[in-house]
């Protein structure tokens, strides 16, 4: 009976060529976009899903300014922290403490390279997270202050095809540290992407420049992860650690903290008011939901043109009933049919999203790939086809099965020109979708632009940031002199990040009148030593900028941003005093500038102090002369930088491609989104290119009459074309208040964020109906001109 389905379906497909290619292809391109969506998914929804002990891992989180109107969570905790956790509460199984070194010269084999990234941890870090060890004894790793765990990645362009284990690495041309072991690279869907871990034994031998236990407390520059034992009630356990750092220093106006678990990590990592709020999984959601739109799109494809052909295939069902053939029978049939259409679709689309897929990789920036030697990615990818077939074979299986012989040999079964039929609604369900996709592409394009015209408060052109790796620090002053004096560099400063980066953050500064609350507020951290307003090109309104070599006692002078000037409520800030407590400091304000945005561009600008150089430094900015060209000023700039720092290959960022990045989720939301809304439309377009032709073929008739009595072709067109352009303005009718909604919703996430004016409906509505017309009008036209004796003498 199978074999008999399986034989009936491919004569049906084979017998309507046309039809079937459009099906075929509809499907096609419909599941291949949910399958790339699908992918995306599953990285997102994987992330670090993968270690062992993933329901137990938990991070530390310190959440500031408690007693503030607006308290802030940070993932950022102090190096003390993670041991006694483990010495307090029995519940804390284990715990590893995450240093991040960037930028480090590794040399061996007569080789050195700059890592990107490795991390100084506890000996535990290997026990918590899973990252499988391929070479060396998981025993004795991280172990001996001086031992490095590489992964693959680094001992192939370090040692090759020889064997790492034993060999030595040695980092910034100073310490030895001896491999005893090799990891797998880690996976594309971890936080955690490094190149070697060090021993934090190692951390311990090293000056941290604490001159006391509470200090150390009290600075928060380290990460804190827990591994928590089976059973532990984990809202208990927050009652208990919520205090431990204040219990260590004595104080009672430092932060608390709570333990945020590894399934949130990455969708949900977004805070407001020291509570999680959510995160990508906002934009997780959307794109599943995008997905079901787009296959339920070339579903609808499938059952629009399926059920327009009923004509076609009514005589077949009316024979097969009037020879005893069972509805439950005919429905197999059509669902048969429905199945090798989705095989054949299913095929294709795999084969499209394996040609696509590197591009795609390159658009979203990241890697994704097809796991095909997955047992469970078959099994999902036939459950995927047969969902398919089953939503696009449904409904056309039912209907066709329920046609009555007698109808259908009276030609009484016809019910395509009632006012509503499930064809049209299905057409305006199609576009209304893809109507939905387009407005949101115009609104995240429109949001990105927003945010990029928003005035920065400093010029990044010719602007570049150059960390201090090796010898940059200490010859910072002849590297200088060198670049201004050769006419490479007009400005100079050097500071604790790059303007882009964010700068360090503390609370709890004093001030004349304060209000208790306000100085509880999270203050933004940069350091100087002389004319970074000018190198940054940071608009100064008040004072002057910071020059110790001019003034020496500018080690304790501040410069305050706008905001910073209104937290304070200084009305004459020029010369007032603020008082640092953590080093018993008084500060001195010489300057103010215009708020300049430091974090996301979208939000708003936070209070910021520019300190001198009593802070630490840790990069430098340097403002290329306008009189070069880029290249000759990179060029010119290298040598000077090899000449000092022989042993670093010269590594500059450029500010404007570094504040650039700042865009880069909210450009792969409108990437991804432009893209699937191009597949929506073009799906879309494709079932009412089929229907056209299919309305076209049962008018035919009709159409030779009209022609005969005298119609015109534009008349002929019109009458053809306006019912579809109906369901189209029907769409935009629905579709608006829905997309408002969604993406009002999802402007909220914004501080900094656009309106959404009546334009961007005006022009997804007219874009869908240019694009409706131009699809219908093909096959329009070609019936319009076409020889009415032909038609009339074929009926």
């Amino acid at each position: 009976m199978f074999k008999n389905y399986f034989k009936t379906a491919w004569r049906s497909l084979t017998a309507g060529k046309s039809f079937s290619i459009i099906n075929i292809a509809g499907l096609a391109i419909g599941m291949a976009g949910a399958i790339l969506i699908l992918l995306w998914l599953q990285n997102e929804i994987s992330f670090d899903k993968f270690h062992k002990n993933k329901n137990n891992l938990y991070e530390v989180y310190a959440l500031a300014n408690n007693t503030d109107r607006h308290p802030k969570a940070v993932n950022a905790t102090s190096q003390p922290l993670g041991p006694a956790l483990k010495q307090d509460y029995p519940e804390i199984a284990a715990f590893t403490r995450v240093w991040t070194l960037n930028n480090w010269l590794l040399s061996a084999n007569n080789k050195s390279l700059i890592s990107n990234k490795g991390f100084i941890v506890d000996s535990s870090f290997l026990e918590m997270f899973t990252f499988p060890l391929i070479e060396g004894n998981a025993a004795v790793q991280l172990r001996n202050s001086h031992s490095i765990v590489i992964t693959k990645g680094l001992a192939k362009k370090l040692f090759g095809n020889e064997d790492p284990v034993g060999k030595i690495i040695k980092t910034e041309n100073t310490d030895n540290f001896t491999v005893t072991g090799v990891l797998k690279n880690p996976p594309i869907n971890t936080r955690f992407q490094f190149d070697y871990l060090l021993p934090w034994s190692f951390r311990e031998t090293q000056n941290d420049g604490y001159t006391n236990e509470t200090k150390r407390w009290l600075s928060n520059n380290t990460s804190t992860f827990v591994l928590l034992k089976p059973n532990t009630n984990v809202a208990e356990l927050n009652k208990k650690i919520s205090d431990v750092t204040r219990r260590y220093t004595g104080r009672n106006d430092v932060w608390t903290h709570f333990l945020f678990p590894l399934n949130e990590w990455h969708l949900y990592s977004e805070f407001k008011d020291g509570k999680s709020v959510g995160g990508r999984i906002e934009t997780v959601r959307v794109f599943a939901l995008i997905a079901a739109f787009i296959l339920l799109i070339a579903c609808i494809n499938f059952i629009n043109l399926s059920t327009a052909r009923s004509e076609k295939r009514s005589k077949e069902v009316g024979i097969r009933k009037a020879i005893g053939a069972r509805k439950s029978l005919l429905i197999g049939q059509f669902i048969i049919e429905a199945f090798l259409t989705a095989c054949v679709s299913g095929a294709i689309a795999f084969a499209i999203v394996q040609f696509v897929l590197p591009s795609f990789n390159t658009l979203i920036g990241t890697q994704l790939s097809i796991p095909y030697n997955n047992f469970y990615f078959w099994l999902s990818a036939f459950g995927f086809i047969i969902i398919t077939s089953l939503l696009a074979g449904s409904y056309p299986a039912f209907y066709l099965s329920s046609f009555k012989p007698i109808s259908i040999f009276k030609k009484q079964f016809k019910k395509t020109n009632a006012g509503i039929n499930p064809r049209k609604v299905l057409v305006v369900l199609q576009f209304t979708f893809a109507i939905i996709l387009i407005v949101a592409t115009i609104v995240v394009r429109n949001q990105i632009q927003y945010a990029q015209d928003r005035d920065k408060g400093y010029s990044n052109n010719n602007l570049l940031h150059v960390d201090f790796v090796g010898d940059i620090d200490k010859n910072y002053p002849v590297i200088k002199q060198e670049l201004i004096n050769s006419g490479i560099a007009s400005s100079i400063s050097k500071s604790m990040s790059g303007i882009v980066d964010g700068g360090a953050h503390t609370w709890g500064l004093r001030w004349q009148n304060e209000n208790p609350q306000d100085t509880n507020t999270t203050i933004t951290l940069y350091s100087e030593d002389a004319n970074w307003v000018k190198t940054a090109g940071l608009h100064l309104i008040a004072g002057r900028d910071i020059d110790i070599y001019e003034y020496p006692a500018d080690s304790n002078s501040v410069v305050l941003n706008e905001t910073a000037v209104k937290l304070m409520g200084f009305k004459n800030p020029i010369g007032q005093t603020i008082r640092e407590p953590f080093y018993n400091t008084t500060l001195h304000v010489v300057g103010v500038v215009k708020d300049f945005i430091i974090g996301s561009p979208y939000d708003e600008v936070p209070p910021t102090v520019i300190q001198g150089p009593r802070a630490w430094f840790t990069a430098m900015h340097i403002k290329f002369n306008p009189a070069l060209s880029t290249a000759d000023a990179l060029t010119k700039a290298e040598q000077v930088f090899k000449k000092y720092n022989p042993a670093y290959p010269f590594d500059y960022k450029f500010v404007n491609e570094e504040y650039a990045r700042k865009f880069d989720d909210e450009q792969r939301t409108k990437i991804m989104a432009g893209l699937f809304a191009f597949l929506a439309i073009f799906i879309s377009c494709l079932g009412l290119f089929g229907l056209s032709a299919s309305v076209a073929e049962n008018r035919t008739k009709e159409i030779g009459v009209r022609k005969v009595l005298g119609a015109n072709v534009a008349s002929i067109v019109k009458l053809l074309s306006v019912d579809f352009i109906k369901l189209v303005i029907i769409s935009i009718g629905i579709a608006t208040p829905i997309a408002w909604y969604v993406m009002n919703k999802w402007l909220q996430d914004y501080t900094y964020r656009i309106n959404i004016h009546w334009v961007i409906f005006f022009n997804a509505g007219l874009l869908a109906i240019a694009i409706a017309l131009i699809t219908v009008s093909f096959q329009s036209i070609k019936a319009a001109i076409a020889n009415p004796v032909k038609s009339l003498r074929m009926e």
